[in-house]
């Protein structure tokens, strides 16, 4: 009681040894170890439906998840009037309470404590009056005035004059109190100000110094998928923001982290596929050739997608990352078929022949690199720990990849070099194959 483990969204910032906090913790059997066949995120779905709604509770989390960094479902809005972005994140929290599959929904969103808000009226200017000198008389009136200051000993003390105490703890003296004007006269505070009973703000939060208020949400990720309710979410803050000048609003969490992600991967993507360019350039000699090397790469990934699928894996930024790797691994078995299709081509072989034999010359040793690789990475896809679930998306892509390569580069090279080969200028005249079966003289 009165601890939280996690930041905002499993607790609050800052909310260490404050007695409204709660926390449960439970240590699961690994799942390797347990007798019962069931997953934390089932239990934890369990867990929640057994509790229940928690009377008087303002916040209720379950969390089942090993490093997660922010909520799966998190909405910035930003603007200056609070009052407007309240009214946008109730929209916001509504229409996450309509998708199938999303839970734990709240906002960051938190009332203070009760508090009078002054506000002077327009006929209080014409006494000279400003929201400045109402706001000093009050708190002259019950927080004090500096009438004296003088040395005690080591002490230094402060003669405040003030309203007596009996008058300071009731509302009422501040409803009878009477404000002096530039004139000397005074007049009722009535007159003069409006009184508002309101709640304050315990916390105001910033962003580029603008205000904030942040809606997040979890999902069941097996049941809906996060990027279909982000894009309605995006349709549905459009049309709610329009009218509503200075605010704006940013998808956080799982989506921002996601986002940063393959836009980092983008541009790796791209500097590797120049620098495998580059590297094959440099041995072939050529400038077309690498392009038939490395196009059995976009169709490798098929094959991890192929992977995910019957596996019943979600693509995720760790199956991402294995396609990278891929894209390394899979131009080898291109590379060897076109490296001896250009030494038989040195050697006098037509360029027919030389492609027709490269497939069941080569086929062995191919056969042999993609299966050694996949027997490699089997281990990885099979392990149940917990410590390997993050690493099996990334192996699936790599395994099911190279494999599904290997199909495709017995196929898919040799036809590119012909077309390749077709296209080269002065090539008029292209060799024709040579007939495998030979009709009888009589046959028309």
């Amino acid at each position: 009681v009165g601890w939280s483990a996690s930041g905002w969204g499993g607790g609050r910032p800052g909310g260490g040894g404050t007695a409204e906090l709660g926390q449960v913790s439970l240590e699961l059997t690994a799942p390797e170890e347990r007798i019962v066949n069931v997953t934390t995120r089932e239990l934890v779905g369990e867990w929640r439906r057994a509790i229940g709604t928690v009377p008087g509770a303002k916040e209720l989390n379950y969390r089942a998840e090993i490093g997660r960094g922010g909520a799966p479902i998190e909405v910035q809005i930003t603007g200056q009037d609070f009052s407007e972005l309240d009214a946008i994140a109730e929209k916001v929290r509504k229409r996450l309470s309509e998708y199938p599959g999303v839970f734990d929904i709240q906002d960051s969103f938190e009332d203070g404590k009760p508090e009078i808000k002054l506000s002077i009226r327009p006929e209080a200017e014409y006494l000279g009056l400003t929201a400045n000198d109402l706001g000093r008389q009050v708190r002259h009136a019950f927080f004090g005035a500096e009438a004296q200051r003088f040395q005690r000993g080591r002490e230094d003390v402060r003669v405040m004059v003030r309203y007596p105490e009996s008058e300071r703890r009731s509302l009422t003296s501040l409803d009878s109190m009477r404000i002096r004007t530039a004139e000397g006269n005074e007049v009722p505070i009535g007159n003069v100000a409006k009184l508002d009973m309101q709640r304050g703000f315990s916390t105001i939060r910033r962003v580029d110094r603008q205000r904030t208020i942040s809606v997040i949400a979890d999902v069941d990720k097996e049941q809906v998928d996060v990027n279909r309710i982000a894009a309605d979410l995006r349709v549905f803050l459009d049309d709610a923001t329009r009218q509503r000048l200075g605010v704006r609003y940013t998808f956080e969490g799982e989506l921002r982290e996601q986002r940063e992600s393959f836009t980092s991967l983008l541009y790796g993507i791209l500097f590797t596929l120049f620098a495998i360019y580059a590297l094959l350039a440099i041995p072939l000699r050529s400038y077309a050739q690498p392009i038939v090397v490395m196009i059995v790469i976009p169709f490798s990934m098929v094959g991890a997608v192929l992977g995910h699928i019957m596996l019943g894996l979600t693509l995720s930024i760790m199956s991402v990352m294995g396609m990278v790797a891929l894209a390394g691994v899979a131009v080898n078995d291109s590379l060897v078929m076109v490296e001896w299709i250009n030494r038989r081509r040195d050697e006098g072989m037509e360029l027919y022949e030389s492609v027709r034999n490269a497939g069941v010359a080569r086929f062995r040793a191919i056969l042999l690199t993609s299966l050694t690789t996949f027997a490699g990475l089997t281990p990885i896809i099979l392990e149940k720990s917990t410590q390997a679930q993050f690493l099996i998306p990334m192996a699936v892509s790599l395994g099911f990849g190279i494999l599904y390569a290997t199909l495709l580069s017995l196929i898919l090279v040799p036809v590119s070099y012909v077309i390749l080969e077709s296209w080269k200028p002065g090539n008029t005249h292209r060799e024709a194959p040579q007939r495998i079966y030979d009709l009888p003289q009589d046959t028309a």
